[in-house]
């Protein structure tokens, strides 16, 4: 499988999953920093996984699980 970046919309879900979100925006809504910023840093952390420089948050705290999406509704 491929590594997967996992990026935060809010600062509250980041503290919450801390172990397997690599990426906090919530600094756009807190005002701490523009839209092109976060995706500038967004896209230093996704070329550094690429790279094989940083690995994803999942990946060092060995959380490999493999769920697949059921397409449809579900009861």
């Amino acid at each position: 499988m491929a590594p997967v970046v996992k990026i935060a919309s809010n600062t509250a879900l980041f503290e919450r999953m801390r172990d397997i979100i690599d990426i906090n925006t919530g600094s756009v809504i807190e005002g701490k920093e523009t839209i092109q910023q976060a995706g500038a840093r967004i896209l230093d952390y996704v070329i550094g996984v690429a790279s094989g420089e940083i690995e994803v948050a999942a990946v060092r705290h060995v959380q490999d699980d493999f769920i697949p999406w059921k397409r449809g509704v579900s009861l």
